[in-house]
């Protein structure tokens, strides 16, 4: 499939859309989804985060150290039912990818926060589109 930034997006573009299937084929079966309330495990997790997050993200700048992705993201919430914007924020997500999966994904308000969760720093960050 590709590095893990690729997989990190794709990852992203599935469950900003979303596309519940694609993410799951995404995601290792034990995922760990770690967020401001606590962190779970496994696939109905996630299938439950997405259905209720309304998220959609736009990353920004993206850092990689072997498995470990870091992305400060354009994160946008949304009405589930009807589609409206509610907020919107710079937030960091922390991703590890095993096996050309997404083992963990952490969300973060900020990259300071994900860096230092992380042990990735600037010098880490990998140019977008390249």
């Amino acid at each position: 499939m590709g590095s893990p930034l690729a997989i990190v997006q794709s990852w992203q573009a599935a469950a900003s859309k979303p596309d519940i299937d694609r993410l799951i084929e995404l995601s290792d079966p034990n995922i760990e989804i770690v967020g401001p309330r606590g962190s779970g495990f496994g696939h109905q997790l996630l299938r439950d985060w997405v259905a209720r997050a309304g998220l959609k993200m736009t990353t920004l700048q993206a850092f990689v150290h072997d498995s470990l992705v870091v992305v400060e993201q354009q994160a946008f919430w949304h009405n589930v039912e009807t589609g409206e914007k509610v907020s919107e924020s710079i937030i960091a997500s922390q991703f590890v990818v095993e096996n050309e999966r997404v083992k963990q994904f952490a969300r973060y308000d900020n990259l300071e926060t994900a860096f230092k969760q992380s042990g990735l720093n600037l010098a880490d960050e990998v140019k977008l589109g390249t």
